[in-house]
């Protein structure tokens, strides 16, 4: 079960911050076959002042994610939902009915935070009411406590994919990887986007900040910006063009 390393942030601006990376199969759900084939990552973002989280991502056993915010001694305020698809968030996903926000709202009544493109698809591939969702646009923050979480919309895996920047950390779903980025041949993925979004979208990140991805595809479960930028397969192109080819269009 990790938390976010000492050494990566500067102490003085995060001593209230909460901040928790929850590997799917290892640090909860450790008995799903599923969630240890899929190396998903959750993460807990608060303010250890008030007491208050958000949790993103939670799906495979939502029960575990909320009895460790509450081992903590924190208070589950809303939920962050980087994109629709079921690993992420639960629902339908190859023939299976994965646990995740649907019943995370039967035991804890919160929103449920999403870019607004994205709002219809978790609606139905979850189930849950609109009425529980709250729709954003690029650049809004979501605050927990005085921890300010601004949203970044980053289409191209799917067409409401989202990061969250707080504090020096970016979590940014499956539209980057330590290395590698999210596919762009499944229903709503677009590789042009997706192009756009790493190097246009996300050029506001600077290198220092610490990339936590939606997946463990890597030895490391997280990196700088700067590191990845020069490591990354995905940021060689120089060009819509080059970027295009790579990905055979």
């Amino acid at each position: 079960m990790s938390t976010l390393p000492p050494s990566s942030i500067d102490s003085s601006h995060n001593d209230r911050l909460y901040f928790r990376q929850l590997l799917a199969g290892r640090d909860f759900a450790t008995e799903d076959p599923i969630a240890k084939q899929m190396v998903n990552f959750s993460y807990l973002i608060g303010d250890r002042v008030t007491g208050e989280t958000v949790m993103v991502d939670p799906a495979y056993n939502t029960d575990d994610l909320v009895d460790i915010v509450e081992m903590d001694g924190m208070k589950l305020v809303g939920v962050l939902g980087t994109h629709y698809h079921a690993d992420h968030v639960g629902g339908s996903m190859m023939g299976f009915e994965l646990n995740g926000i649907a019943q995370l709202l039967e035991r804890v009544d919160v929103p449920v935070h999403v870019q607004d493109e994205e709002a219809v698809l978790v609606t139905k591939v979850t189930g849950v009411g609109d009425d529980h969702l709250v729709r954003h646009v690029s650049g809004d923050t979501v605050s927990v406590g005085q921890v300010d979480i601004e949203l970044i919309h980053t289409p191209g895996h799917t067409p409401g994919s989202q990061c969250f920047l707080v504090r020096g950390c970016l979590v940014s779903g499956d539209t980057l990887f330590l290395d590698g980025c999210g596919r762009t041949d499944l229903p709503g993925g677009d590789a042009e986007q997706l192009y756009y979004s790493l190097t246009d979208r996300l050029s506001k990140v600077p290198d220092d900040t610490i990339l936590f991805p939606g997946h463990q595809y890597s030895p490391e479960a997280s990196k700088p910006m700067g590191e990845t930028r020069a490591s990354n397969i995905v940021y060689k192109p120089s060009s819509i063009e080059q970027w295009l080819r790579m990905f055979g269009q």
